[in-house]
């Protein structure tokens, strides 16, 4: 827990693009979902196409939110590791610290989508969630920039991608059938892999419909951690220059969205295997968005209208948690039942706005009283 005051020295842009990722997910996007099935307008079909992840092949702007997600996570890592790294002659004390994030982000992620608390063993599912790839990228990133110099951070990241590639193209295809990484999840899980159903005489068979990929993935969640990382450098040891760091985000941004987009020729971007030619790609989506922020906010001074973000920002994994995990519309239900006979139709609208904006006013609450549950 920390309080208000020791965050005055933070990036501002930092904690409201962090905000403005997870208003996305636990307010903007559920809320617009319901709307527009009550609205029925045929318009809003594109923006609801925007708002929904790609089948397979393709990128679209919701595939931006989870690896926005990783990116900050790493942008904050120059900032935090520098507290510890050094204080004393004996690494523990920051591997202490980054192992114990580790462990509870692993949990909570069981406890989002891994079926921890339904207590059956026959759902559990060991690996399957964002705040688990937040958890492996955390610590590989946090290993490189302990280690290694800048310069070997760079090779090591490179590295990384290289790793990744050769199998996924050597060793099987693109396809959800076909692919290197999905084999790797299905011989190290088993059982304990997300989409496994069970049949009435007692067997388990993998379901053919889930094609996310997670252990051979956890490479390039690595590289998406680190290029956060590597925006977070850029800032923080450009703070006497600010238009500067707006220029080298920016560029950073196009070159590698130019790179993505040059190696899907090759290897195709697909969000569900977190190929790399979609790292690059969504990594250079993350550097251009945290450059316009940065710019509006840091290098500007304009906070108006944008600082209410910092409520889901520096709490965003208090946010995530309660919006995936309490369904706070039972609480609405509750006290606004009698508002279903009026509304009709509209009344489900009603209770899933209502679901976020209790979670919204719990969380500034939390930001009012300068309480900040970290992990």
């Amino acid at each position: 827990m920390n309080k208000l005051s020791e965050n005055n020295t933070r990036l501002a842009s930092l904690d409201i693009l962090r905000g403005f990722d997870l208003f996305l997910l636990v307010f903007f996007q559920p809320v617009l979902w319901v709307l527009a099935r009550q609205l029925d307008v045929p318009f809003l079909n594109g923006i609801l196409y925007q708002f929904d992840h790609e089948v397979w092949e393709g990128f679209r702007f919701w595939d931006l939110v989870m690896p926005l997600f990783l990116f900050m996570t790493g942008a904050s890592m120059p900032f935090s590791l520098s507290k510890y790294k050094g204080v004393s002659g004996s690494y523990w004390p920051v591997y202490r610290r980054i192992l114990k994030r580790v462990a509870l982000l692993f949990i909570f992620g069981m406890i989002v989508q891994g079926n921890l608390l339904g207590l059956d063993s026959r759902h559990l599912v060991i690996y399957s969630n964002t705040l688990q790839s937040i958890a492996v990228g955390y610590f590989m990133a946090a290993v490189i920039q302990l280690h290694f110099s800048f310069k070997w951070q760079v090779g090591v990241t490179l590295l990384l991608l290289l790793l990744y590639w050769t199998p996924m193209t050597f060793l099987g295809d693109f396809t959800p059938e076909g692919n290197f990484a999905a084999q790797v999840d299905k011989c190290v899980l088993g059982r304990f892999r997300d989409g496994v159903y069970w049949n009435e005489d007692g067997s388990w068979s993998f379901s053919p419909h889930y094609t996310y990929t997670w252990i051979w993935s956890s490479l390039t969640f690595g590289v998406t951690v680190m290029l956060g990382a590597f925006a977070g450098k850029i800032m923080k040891e450009g703070k006497t220059d600010r238009k500067r760091v707006v220029r080298i985000l920016s560029v950073a941004g196009l070159v590698l969205v130019g790179l993505g987009l040059l190696w899907s020729l090759q290897m195709p971007v697909i969000k569900r295997l977190w190929t790399g030619s979609m790292t690059l790609l969504s990594g250079g989506y993350c550097f251009l968005l945290m450059a316009l922020f940065y710019y509006w906010i840091d290098y500007k001074g304009h906070t108006r209208g944008l600082a209410w973000l910092k409520v889901y920002g520096m709490n965003s994994i208090t946010a995530y948690l309660l919006g995936e995990v309490v369904n706070f519309r039972c609480v609405a239900a509750s006290v606004s039942y009698g508002l279903e006979q009026y509304l009709g139709t509209w009344y489900p609208v009603w209770l899933t706005f209502a679901n976020y904006l209790i979670l919204f006013l719990l969380l500034r609450a939390m930001y009012k009283c300068g309480l900040f549950l970290k992990v």
